[in-house]
């Protein structure tokens, strides 16, 4: 999934970057709101990761922003205010969840998991679509005939957007962008090489192509 982050603190944004990246996300990381918008009007995410105390003015002020517009991208704030009047603020603003720092990182990566199922319409902790299956905490895949699979961070990353929204076609660009995140070089044939790799693990017909379209994961029965 691609992230925005925005965070002005060095030390936490490297260390939360980081983490994310090793959880198969592109993440894009903004240290000011400025940068925070541009990139917003710029680029599509699957949720944002907000700091509260941002160097050029409130985060409140830029979720306010976000929801004024009837934007529904997930946000999850990350914040060093604890009491329950900024709670209550941030969650009522329109925040999906407030995580309070200093916070462990197996946490935050399982809120995220936890936002990113909602938003895709999924209240298991497995995404499927009847016949795949995919643990995020894991990156293990099953499909018919199949033991447990285990995939690579890109392997996981595609199939994962795939199967948020099983029957939906991902273009190659939308598939890029689940990917790679700012500064990354997007690799030629990339997208093509990765469904290669998973239908050899998955099988032929795990992801489907529509020609000239893009790619699917057929919804099953």
């Amino acid at each position: 999934m691609r992230l925005l982050l925005v965070e002005d603190d060095p030390m936490i944004g490297e260390a939360v970057q980081a983490a994310l990246k090793d959880a198969a996300h592109a993440v894009d990381w903004a240290r000011d709101g400025a940068t925070a918008r541009e990139a917003l009007a710029c680029g599509h995410y699957d949720a944002m990761l907000l700091d509260l105390g941002l160097p050029d003015g409130d985060g409140l002020t830029l979720l306010a922003e976000l929801r004024g517009r009837r934007d529904r991208l997930p946000v999850l704030i990350l914040t060093a205010r604890d009491s329950i009047e900024d709670r209550l603020k941030g969650l009522d603003g329109g925040a999906d969840d407030y995580l309070v720092k200093p916070f462990a990182m197996a946490e935050l990566l399982a809120r995220l998991r936890a936002i990113l199922r909602r938003q895709g319409g999924q209240g298991e902790a497995l995404l499927g679509n009847g016949a795949i299956t995919l643990n995020p905490a894991t990156r293990v895949a099953t499909a018919p005939g199949t033991g447990d699979i285990a995939l690579s961070a890109r392997e996981f990353a595609l199939l994962h957007a795939l199967l948020l929204r099983p029957g939906a076609i991902l273009s190659r660009g939308a598939l890029e962008d689940r990917i790679y995140g700012w500064g990354e070089e997007v690799e030629s044939n990339a997208v093509e090489f990765l469904i290669h790799a998973l239908r050899r693990k998955l099988g032929r017909d795990a992801i489907r192509n529509v020609r000239g379209v893009g790619w699917m994961v057929v919804k099953e029965a």
